[in-house]
């Protein structure tokens, strides 16, 4: 069984950046040797609510699914960069209410299984 390196960040949701505080809701997994990039998000509005109960939480909702559609191939903003290229814009710092966290890496054998643990470990606790 071959494993390869992969590169993942947590997708967070901080509805008031300038209190910090913070929801995992998806993560971001890119495997290079795979060819490989894809994000899987679930908001939980009931926790987002305890944060901040003014959020908009399809507003949220909608800039989570920027990070599905932006792994897959759908024509959009970033189809024409590489899929690397992608995820390097996906996880650059911002000061928004959504973004990605810092970057990890791993070994795996199967990306769709990792992705799955990872979500269900860091998103579904």
């Amino acid at each position: 069984m071959t494993r390869d390196v992969y590169e993942y960040a947590v997708i967070r949701v901080i509805p008031k950046v300038e209190r910090g505080e913070q929801i995992n809701a998806g993560v971001l997994l890119y495997c290079q040797p795979r060819d490989y990039l894809c994000a899987r998000v679930e908001l939980d509005p009931a926790r987002l609510r305890a944060l901040d109960p003014a959020a908009d939480v399809d507003a949220v909702r909608r800039a989570l699914s920027a990070y599905e559609l932006a792994c897959g191939d759908e024509p959009g903003p970033l189809g024409a960069e590489s899929l690397g290229g992608r995820f390097r814009w996906l996880t650059a710092p911002r000061s928004t209410i959504v973004q990605a966290g810092p970057v990890h890496a791993g070994l795996t054998a199967d990306p769709d299984t990792e992705l799955a643990r990872l979500f269900d470990k860091l998103v579904r606790i």
